[in-house]
C-alpha cells in the first residue's frame, strides 16, 4: 500500500479522532503564531484535514494548505471556513508550488513520515526567500526504544505508513544541514517527545 493510499483509507477515522494532547497542541499553535505576521503568505505541508490551517489562516494574509491524500483534502474542503484556504493535493516537491512565494512554510507531524527527508528539506529551503521561516513539529520516535518493534509490527499488517525513527539531535541536524538557522526549539509534549523547531533560511 502506498502512503497516499494509506492516508486516504484512514482519512474518515482520522477526521473523527481527538487531539491526543490538547495542551501540547495549543502550545504549538501559540508558539507558531508568535512568528507569523498579518502580511505573510503561509504554506502548510501535510495539512491533513485542515484543522490547524483553519486555526492559523485568520492571522495571515494568505494560507495555502496541502496534503498528498485527496481524501484528507476533500474533508478539509467541507469544513466551515475552508473557503479562506487555498487547499491543494500535493507533496513537498517545490514544483507543486511554482506559483507561490511563501514567507513561511509549516510542517507539523510530517518530517518523520517522508522517505526522502533531505530532498524535501532542500525543496522547502528553495521555496523560501532569505530570512524566510520554516516551522515544524516532528515526532522524535527514535527516542523511545519500544517504538521500533511496535512500528515494524504495525507496518507489517498495514496499520502504519513509512516512518523515520529519529531522535531530537538528528531532527535539528537535518534542518540545519538543509541551510537553516535554528532560532527557537522546544519539546511539546516533553514525554513523547515531539520536536518543535523554528528555523530561518540562511
Amino acid at each position: 500500500m502506498t502512503d497516499t493510499a494509506f492516508w486516504d483509507k484512514i482519512a474518515p477515522r482520522y477526521a473523527k479522532s481527538k487531539i491526543s494532547n490538547p495542551d501540547a497542541y495549543e502550545e504549538t499553535l501559540t508558539r507558531t503564531m508568535q512568528h507569523l505576521n498579518a502580511s505573510d503568505h503561509v504554506l502548510e505541508l501535510g495539512c491533513g484535514t485542515g484543522s490547524t490551517a483553519l486555526r492559523l489562516a485568520g492571522t495571515v494574509k494568505a494560507y495555502t494548505a496541502s496534503d498528498i491524500s485527496p481524501a484528507m483534502i476533500d474533508i478539509a474542503r467541507a469544513k466551515p471556513g475552508a473557503e479562506a484556504l487555498d487547499l491543494r493535493v500535493a507533496g513537498t516537491d517545490r514544483t507543486s508550488y511554482h506559483d507561490l512565494k511563501p514567507d513561511t512554510v509549516l510542517a507539523f507531524n510530517l518530517l518523520h513520515l517522508l522517505p526522502d527527508l533531505d530532498g524535501a528539506l532542500h525543496d522547502i529551503h528553495a521555496m523560501l526567500p532569505p530570512g524566510g521561516l520554516f516551522i515544524s513539529k516532528t515526532a522524535a520516535i527514535g527516542e523511545k526504544w519500544y517504538f521500533r518493534p511496535l512500528l515494524a509490527a504495525m507496518q507489517f499488517i498495514g496499520k502504519a505508513p513509512f516512518a523515520r525513527l529519529m531522535k531530537v539531535p538528528e531532527i535539528d541536524a537535518k534542518i540545519e544541514e538543509a541551510g537553516f538557522e535554528l532560532i527557537e526549539t522546544g519539546l511539546y509534549p516533553p514525554s513523547t517527545p515531539s520536536r518543535f523547531v523554528v528555523a530561518r533560511r540562511i
